[in-house]
């Protein structure tokens, strides 16, 4: 998948894909985040796993805000900006967190 280069408007708490680079950088994987804020096209955002022992913040609701399976959000803070999502998949509620 490549970063688009359209239009796309994220809004907080918006469940979305990007790629994530591995740490020699000699490939990527394409992981899911929530948006919990912004500054101009800079995206501030929170990892999700499914790996819940890993997790902080178990998704009640994951099915419907876009997910494939069971996963959390951990408490890491990351900016990127908007251009590299590759697409919004759902979004988070306050009742879908416990």
């Amino acid at each position: 998948m490549t970063p688009t280069t359209s239009s796309m408007t994220c809004s907080r708490n918006d469940v979305v894909l990007l790629p994530i680079p591995f740490t020699d950088l000699t490939s990527r994987k394409v992981r899911p985040a929530v948006v919990v804020g912004q500054n101009g096209t800079d995206l501030f955002l929170v990892p999700i796993s499914s790996v819940l022992s890993n997790t902080d913040i178990h998704l009640v609701e994951w099915s419907a805000a876009g997910l494939n399976v069971p996963s959390g959000i951990k408490a890491q803070l990351a900016t990127i900006e908007e251009k590299l999502v590759l697409k919004i998949v759902g979004r988070i509620t306050a009742c879908a967190q416990y």
